[in-house]
């Protein structure tokens, strides 16, 4: 999980790191929260950075990992979700419809959740 300097590491860095891991009671889900606080660019790095963010979320929940880490709660249904400073750009959007609709396939859902900045507070 990150640490508390999370905050000043680049996407890059946190490829790995799978923010907060979570049991939703409201629909007994498991879910992982990846925050996606950077502004979307567009670009080929931005978009590869999410790709591989989200190979080693599924990973993580597919290949034993989360299963080892707490048992009770792997055997929930999952859900993964972004949690964005800015919305998505078109290209973003396009990646994360084909990652939901891949990932519906493993039974984990995918939601993308964009901050409201009028109610932040900082």
């Amino acid at each position: 999980m990150a640490g508390p300097d999370s905050k000043h590491q680049t996407n890059e860095d946190r490829v790995g790191v799978i923010d907060l891991i979570a049991h939703d009671p409201k629909t007994d889900e498991a879910v992982l929260v990846m925050n996606e606080p950077e502004p979307w660019d567009g670009s080929e790095k931005r978009l590869l950075e999410l790709q591989e963010r989200f190979n080693a979320y599924v990973s993580f929940l597919l290949d034993g990992e989360f299963a080892e880490w707490d048992p009770k709660l792997a055997q929930k249904r999952a859900r993964i979700e972004v949690r964005c400073e800015h919305i998505p750009d078109t290209r973003a959007l396009d990646l994360l419809g084909n990652i939901h609709d891949q990932l519906a396939h493993q039974d984990i859902k995918v939601e993308v959740v964009v901050r409201d900045r009028k109610n932040r507070q900082d």
